[in-house]
C-alpha cells in the first residue's frame, strides 16, 4: 500500500530538503520529491525514526525482573512514544540463569512478529568491581570460556551486544564474542588508558554510556575516558539527561569526539522487587541512594542536545538515530529516510514534538 507524506523540512540524515514528499510503498521509501507537495497537510518536521541501544524496562516492568515477551512489548510500546523504532532491551549484572530467561523473552518476542527488537544488549556480569555502579556486586565476575560459549550458543542470532570490562575479560574470550556477530562495548570498567586503546585497536568497537562507571581521564592517567577521547575510531555512548552528565562535559566530548559520540536513553522504570529496585526521585531514577538509570525518551535526548548543548538540530538527530545505527552494522537499520531504505521516520511539529512516527 502506498502512502505519501509532505514534509515542510525532511532531514535525510545526511542533508535537509525543504518541501519535499515520500512516498513509501510496502515498507521501503520509494521516492522523494518535491511533485505532490501539500502545504496544508505537510508536517513541520519530517527525521529518521530513532534508535536506542540501551533501556531496561517501562511502564513498571524491568526486563530482568520479569523476562517475558510482554515486557518487550511494552518496552517497544515506550520506544514509539519516544520517537524509537528500534532498540535494544538491555539487562544490568544478572545470573546466567536470569540471562538464558531475557534471551528466551526476546525470541518469543521476536519469533512471534513482535518489532523494533534488535537484539539483547547483557549489561556484565563481566565487569570491574570497582566501576559496578548500581549492579550487583555479588553476580560480578570475570567468565570461563565455558560460560561464555554457553550463552552465545544459547543466544545464537537473539544477543546483540555485550558490555564487559576489558581488563576482566580474557582476549580470547573477547575475541570469541565478536567473532559470534555479537558486538562488544566496553563499559563498567577501570582499564588504563594503555589496556583501552589496545582492546579499542582489536576487537572492541564501543564504549558504554561515556563517564559513567569508567575510569577518568586525569592528567598522570588518562584512563578510559582519555582511550576514548584519543581514539580515532571507537564509539561510544553518552546518557544526555544532564544527570549522568553535566551538559558542558557533553560539549567537551562532542568537540573531541565528533561522529563518534551517540545517545542511549539508559531508562528503566519504577520497580520495589528483586536486585533492582528503582525509585524515581526528580527526573531520573535511584537505587539505594546510586544513579542507576534515567527517565529519558530519545526524543528528550535530542531537545536536551539542541536546547541545553547547543548542537545543530540535524547533528543531534545522528546522534540519536544515524550514529547509533552505524555502531550495530544490521541489514535494514539505517538511520536514514533515502530510497530502497526501509520507511522508518518520525513528524514532528516545528518545536519537536512527536505527531507521528511511521516504521517499516
Amino acid at each position: 500500500m502506498t502512502q505519501t507524506i509532505s514534509a515542510q523540512e525532511l532531514f535525510t540524515g545526511d542533508r535537509w530538503l525543504s518541501q519535499v514528499v515520500v512516498e513509501m510503498n510496502n515498507g521501503k521509501v520509494e521516492s522523494i520529491k518535491s511533485e505532490g507537495y501539500d502545504h496544508a497537510s505537510a508536517f513541520a518536521l519530517v527525521v529518521p525514526a530513532l534508535i536506542d541501544l540501551q533501556i531496561y524496562g517501562a511502564y513498571g516492568k524491568l526486563l530482568s525482573e520479569f523476562p517475558e515477551a510482554d515486557t518487550i512489548q511494552k518496552i517497544y510500546d515506550y520506544c514509539l512514544a519516544g520517537g524509537v523504532a528500534y532498540f535494544q532491551p538491555t539487562l544490568a549484572t544478572q545470573s546466567v540463569e536470569v540471562i538464558l530467561k531475557c534471551i528466551d523473552a526476546v525470541k518469543s518476542y521476536k519469533d512471534n512478529g513482535g518489532k523494533g527488537c534488535i537484539g539483547l544488549h547483557i549489561e556484565g556480569p563481566w565487569i570491574h568491581p570497582g566501576k559496578k555502579g548500581a549492579h550487583q556486586s555479588t553476580l560480578i565476575h570475570a567468565p570461563t570460556m565455558d560460560e561464555v560459549q554457553k550463552i552465545l550458543e544459547y543466544g545464537k542470532g537473539y544477543i546483540s551486544m555485550i558490555t564487559l570490562a576489558p581488563e576482566i575479560v580474557d582476549e580470547k574470550i573477547v575475541d570469541y564474542i565478536a567473532s559470534s556477530g555479537v558486538i562488544v562495548s566496553a563499559g563498567h570498567t577501570d582499564a588504563t588508558y594503555e589496556q583501552a586503546t589496545k582492546a579499542f585497536d582489536t576487537n572492541i568497537t564501543v564504549a558504554t554510556h561515556l563517564f559513567n562507571a569508567m575510569s577518568p581521564l586525569q592528567h598522570r592517567a588518562p584512563g578510559v575516558v582519555g582511550a576514548i577521547f584519543n581514539h580515532k575510531k571507537v564509539m561510544c555512548s553518552l546518557v544526555a539527561d544532564g544527570y549522568h552528565v553535566d551538559f558542558n562535559a557533553i560539549k567537551i566530548a562532542k568537540k573531541i569526539m565528533g561522529e563518534r559520540l551517540f545517545c542511549i536513553t539508559d531508562a528503566v522504570t519504577t520497580t520495589s522487587t528483586g536486585p533492582y529496585q528503582h525509585q524515581m526521585i526528580g527526573n531520573k531514577y535511584e537505587s539505594a541512594g546510586t544513579l542507576s538509570g534515567s527517565a529519558l525518551t530519545q526524543l528528550q535526548s535530542i531537545h536536551n542536545l539542541v536546547d541545553e548543548v547547543g548542537i545543530e538540530l540535524g547533528e543531534a538527530i545522528k546522534m540519536c538515530s544515524l550514529y547509533p545505527a552505524q555502531v550495530m552494522r544490521q541489514e535494514g537499520i539505517s538511520g536514514k529516510i533515502e530510497i530502497n531504505k526501509n520507511a522508518d521516520l518520525l513528524c514532528l511539529s516545528a518545536d519537536r514534538r512527536l505527531l507521528k512516527i511511521v516504521t517499516a
